[in-house]
Formats: structure tokens, C-alpha cells, sequence
């Protein structure tokens, strides 16, 4: 890439971290503050986290929009001074239901990024999309693991309300560098337009529909999984190192160690699709996830930081896949919106795990959501397998401009 599109490129990896990492700043906060500051439960803390999760499918529909109609590198500016003065603005609530309304906010402006941002990374790295999408998604994957080790630091230093202020500050400064720096237009989209027309053509109305349907399924049972699992594993760690770490810190350090070491598991997934059939490397890390979760069971003390590392290297491998074969049967001028419709299949069925995570919790512990994940990983599977078995998915479409 030349040097003005590796700095956009950075800029917008900057933004997958920040959007994780604020949408998961209160599963820390909910684990290991809230209850003893509001005399509630950790199961009824959770569910005011619902309406941000909401948002952040819903609005990810017009965000698209928005960008394909009026500018991408505009909406991405919104996003970055939006969640910055939504997050300092929960930090002011004085009961779980102003939070819930900050953590909405959070929601609205977090629902930009991916829409937009992956749009954006795609139609500047034209070629080898896969590590793109892959370098990209560690990005977000960090920005989940910090989640957990910020907000826990935070806490430590300077209480709960500090894990919003602090990252608050840091995205909006960020926006206006953004703003300041990336004022030039990029015409890599353009240049790979014809090249994925070309894919389109190849295939008829039935396949493409088909690819679709399946793209939409696996999306939304892999978000489920995603949600449920990096939003309960703050709490998961805490249950099941107890007696080992103590402080609210060591909590988010353990996480912050297990979302690390996964998240390079979209780096090698990317590499594996840009050179090989997305079917057969779809089918592959899906499959895994059934045994996994299955292992996972009883699991406590050390061993459960060695299953999370397992799983979460699965679920994280699988983000990269879906938005490779996307890249590849769409075409620019409309990919914000298709983008944004898998987006909004996803992180609105993803606001059903909230209240999974808790009722699981509530009556049958992590053990029984570790069963639910298995039989969810095997309806993906099976999909999976459903997948047509044609060109577009065995190899990346040439760009003109290679």
C-alpha cells in the first residue's frame, strides 16, 4: 500500500480496537464493581448492557447507508468523536438505568465501524483481502482483550467511572488526528469494482442465494457464540481462578492474555484463505469448536485458561472468513449495505446473549452455556457444509490493479 493508505490503514485498525474495546468495557465493570456498588446481582447488572448491544446491530443498517450515499472516511470521523463523548458521558450515570441509556449511546456510534471501517480496509487492500481482514481483526480482538485489563487497571486506580473517561478521551483525540491526517480520497475501490463484478457474473441467481442464506446463518450463530463468550469470560475467569488471582487487575490481565494470544489466529485464517478453498478452512475451524466447548465442561483453576486460549482461538479464526467471501461477490459501490445487513443479522441476534448468558448463569453456571455453544458450533458446521463448492471460494479474485 502506498503511504497515505497505510496510515488510513492504521487509523482504521485503530478503530476496530476502539470499537471492542468500549462495547465490552462493562462486562468488566458489571463483573467486578457494580454489584457491590449498586446491591445488585451480576445477572440483573448484565441485562442493562441489552439496549448498547441492540444499537449496535440496528444502526449498523443506516450507518452503511449513510456511507455509501455521503462519505465512508466522514462516517468513520462520527464514529470515533461519538463513542469517545458517549462513553464520558456514561461515566456521569448515577444508576444502572442511566447506564443502561450511556451503554446505548455507546451502541449507536459503535455500530459504525463495521459497516464502514471493513468496507474500507477491503477496498484498500484489493489483493490478499484475507491477511487484510486478518491484521484488521486482530486489531478488534485487542481491542476486546484490553477491555478487560483497561477497564480492571482502571478500576484499581481510580474506581469504575474512569474505565468510560479515560478511552473517552483517547478516541476523540484519535478522531481529530484522523480527521487531520486522512483528508485525501483513495481510489482502491474503484480499481477493484470490475474484478468483482467479474465474480458475480460466474455464479447464477440460485448459488448466489444460496452463499447468502448461509453467509446470514453462520454470521449470526457465529456472532451468538462471539457475544456470549468474550462478553462472560471476565466473569468465567473470576469463578474459575478463584483462590488463584484476587485483585480486579490479575482478572483482566488473564483475559487480556487469552484475547491476545487468540486473536492471532485471524493473521494464519487469513493467510489460509487467501490460499485455499474458504469452504474447506470454514469447515475446518467450525468443526473444531464442537470437541472444544465440549472439553470445556468442569473445567477450572489453570486448565480453564488453557480451554478459553483453545476456544477463543476458534471463535476469533472464524471472524475473518464470512467478510472474505463477501469481498469477493459484492460489489463496492453497495458493499457498505451488504456489509451492514450481515452486521445487523449479527450483533442483533448477538443481543440475545446478554440475557442467555445470565439465565445460563443463573440456573445452570458457565457449564451448561459451554453445552449451549457446542450445539450452536455444530449447527454452523453443518452449514458450513452446505456450502456450493465453486471458484469464488477456492481462490481470491484477480484485481486490475495487480
Amino acid at each position: 500500500m502506498a503511504g497515505n493508505n497505510r496510515l488510513e490503514f492504521l487509523f482504521l485498525n485503530l478503530g476496530h480496537f476502539y470499537d471492542h474495546l468500549f462495547i465490552l468495557i462493562y462486562a468488566t465493570v458489571a463483573a467486578l464493581v457494580l454489584p457491590r456498588a449498586f446491591q445488585m446481582s451480576y445477572s440483573d447488572l448484565i441485562v442493562y448492557a441489552t439496549p448498547g448491544f441492540i444499537a449496535f446491530g440496528a444502526f449498523a443498517l443506516p450507518a452503511g447507508w449513510l456511507a455509501d450515499r455521503w462519505s465512508r472516511r466522514g462516517m468513520m470521523i462520527v464514529f470515533f468523536l461519538g463513542i469517545g463523548i458517549s462513553a464520558m458521558l456514561t461515566s456521569l450515570a448515577r444508576t444502572p438505568l442511566e447506564i443502561g441509556a450511556g451503554l446505548f449511546l455507546i451502541g449507536v456510534f459503535a455500530a459504525i465501524y463495521h459497516p464502514v471501517g471493513i468496507t474500507m480496509v477491503v477496498e484498500l487492500r484489493p489483493v490478499k483481502t484475507g491477511v487484510a481482514l486478518g491484521v484488521n481483526g486482530v486489531w478488534g480482538n485487542m481491542g476486546v482483550a484490553s477491555a478487560a485489563i483497561v477497564a480492571g487497571a482502571l478500576i484499581d486506580i481510580s474506581g469504575w467511572r474512569a474505565a468510560f473517561v479515560v478511552p473517552g478521551v483517547g478516541a476523540i483525540v484519535t478522531g481529530l488526528a484522523y480527521a487531520f491526517l486522512c483528508r485525501t480520497h483513495s481510489a482502491a475501490g474503484a480499481k477493484q469494482a470490475s474484478g468483482a463484478k467479474r465474480a458475480a457474473a460466474i455464479l447464477d441467481k440460485r448459488v448466489l442465494l444460496t452463499i447468502f442464506a448461509i453467509i446470514a446463518l453462520t454470521t449470526t450463530l457465529g456472532s451468538f457464540i462471539f457475544q456470549s463468550m468474550t462478553f462472560a469470560l471476565p466473569k468465567i475467569l473470576e469463578e474459575r481462578l478463584s483462590g488463584v488471582y484476587d485483585s480486579a487487575t490479575a482478572i483482566g490481565v488473564s483475559a487480556f492474555g487469552v484475547f491476545a494470544v487468540a486473536s492471532m489466529a485471524q493473521i494464519v485464517i487469513g493467510h489460509l484463505v487467501d490460499r485455499h478453498s474458504i469452504r474447506t478452512v470454514f469447515a475446518f475451524v467450525a468443526g473444531l469448536q464442537i470437541p472444544v466447548f465440549m472439553l470445556a465442561v468442569g473445567l477450572s483453576g489453570l486448565p480453564i485458561l488453557v480451554g478459553a486460549v483453545v476456544f477463543m482461538l476458534l471463535i476469533f479464526g472464524q471472524i475473518p472468513i464470512n467478510d472474505a467471501l463477501l469481498s469477493r461477490i459484492t460489489t463496492p459501490q453497495y458493499r457498505s449495505r451488504i456489509y451492514a445487513i450481515k452486521f445487523v443479522l449479527g450483533f442483533s441476534v448477538a443481543a440475545a446473549a446478554i440475557p442467555l448468558v445470565a439465565l445460563l448463569h443463573e440456573t445452570t453456571g458457565f457449564d451448561g452455556m459451554f453445552i449451549a455453544m457446542t450445539a450452536v458450533a455444530g449447527v454452523i458446521f453443518l452449514c458450513v457444509l452446505a456450502l456450493p463448492r465453486i471458484g469464488v471460494m477456492s481462490a481470491p479474485v484477480p484485481s486490475p490493479a495487480s
